[in-house]
């Protein structure tokens, strides 16, 4: 495994929609382990394949219940809805209210190459719809629900 260099804001391949994966070989598996090392080494509780300069349709998401491997993720229902703070890795040091659903229904292939359905509620459906948008060159900026972004403070020591 090896930490990937995270893409930052401006960089124009977080804009670009991502390419389905047709097969699963080695490389992908390679891919994903590395994105899980970057993600926990960034502490962040998603990654997608683009925020390391990968056009490929996967994420990890790991919201402290253990890591889920979502490939050629498509949201196929939602539910209600959330309002919260984001944050990403690609975007340091700002976070901004979004509006999300409440719970999904997620389709997608795991590492092992078999098709699943996953319902996620909550952080995890927040999580995910975060790591959907990136797959599709959307950033959390775009869905931003106030009008000014809130950069976070630093604490000072006194």
């Amino acid at each position: 495994m090896a930490l990937r260099n995270i893409r930052i804001d401006e960089d124009p391949v977080l804009r670009k929609r991502a390419r389905e994966i047709d097969q699963i070989t080695d490389r992908i598996k390679v891919l994903r382990d590395d994105m899980l090392e970057t993600m926990y080494d960034a502490e962040g509780i998603g990654l997608a394949a683009n925020q390391v300069g990968i056009l490929r349709r996967i994420v990890v998401v790991d919201i402290g219940e253990g890591p889920i491997t979502l490939i050629n993720p498509v949201i196929i229902e939602e539910y209600g809805c959330q309002d919260g703070l984001e944050g990403c890795l690609s975007i340091p040091d700002v976070t901004g209210r979004v509006e999300r659903p409440e719970k999904i229904v997620v389709e997608f292939t795991d590492i092992d190459g078999k098709n699943n359905t996953l319902v996620a509620e909550e952080l995890l459906a927040r999580a995910i719809c975060h790591e959907v948008d990136h797959l599709n060159g959307v950033l959390f900026t775009d869905k931003v629900v106030e009008e000014e972004l809130t950069e976070f403070d630093e604490e000072v020591d006194e």
